[in-house]
């Protein structure tokens, strides 16, 4: 089994709603998506380790995502009871970072690998970042938005749906690895 098997395969488990592969070559890094972030859209911006500036500049991000050979997207789609059911979305979002956490432990045969997610981190009730080191370095997973990426664009060139139909909302993740995994 190739490395895109395997990693198809531990993604079955995960609870996902849909995963794709996306061509490297098609990857595009916005700087005006990173700009999305320094205005505070999200509120974590220089708040968390999982976002900007900690994750590094824009060219940083771009350097770490091509020094990867592949790039799986992945996604959850979670109902929500009308189209401004806030703590739908909250619920969805905490069960789609589950849904990464699970992906992560399923693909550990992938050394190196990095999963980005949606959003800033949330683990911690109040995160270490600037004063100290990550308190949970090896479950950090890095903003996706924070890359610079056009999320509609990955979901294209993997094949995949953006929306994922009335009342639900869907969250978008990435897991970016090497083609030289570890033992089976």
């Amino acid at each position: 089994m190739d490395t895109r098997q395997r990693i198809l395969a531990a993604a079955a488990g995960c609870g996902l709603f849909e995963t794709g592969f996306v061509p490297m070559e098609s990857l595009r890094f916005y700087p005006e998506v990173r700009a999305a972030c320094e205005s505070g859209r999200c509120g974590q911006y220089d708040r968390c380790w999982a976002c900007p500036p900690a994750v590094g500049t824009l060219e940083e991000c771009r350097v770490r995502v091509l020094g990867y050979d592949g790039m799986l997207l992945f996604s959850g789609r979670y109902g929500l009871d009308d189209p401004f059911d806030l703590e739908g979305m909250r619920a969805g979002l905490v069960a789609f970072k589950d849904a990464a956490d699970r992906l992560d432990a399923a693909t550990a045969f992938l050394p190196g690998r990095l999963i980005l997610a949606n959003e800033g981190c949330g683990r911690c009730a109040v995160c270490s970042w600037p004063a100290a080191p990550c308190r949970q370095p090896r479950a950090l997973h890095h903003a996706i938005e924070g890359y610079g990426f056009m999320v509609h664009e990955l979901a294209a060139a993997a094949g995949m749906a953006y929306m994922g139909g009335p009342n639900t909302v869907t969250y978008f993740g990435a897991l970016l690895f090497h083609n030289t995994p570890g033992p089976a």
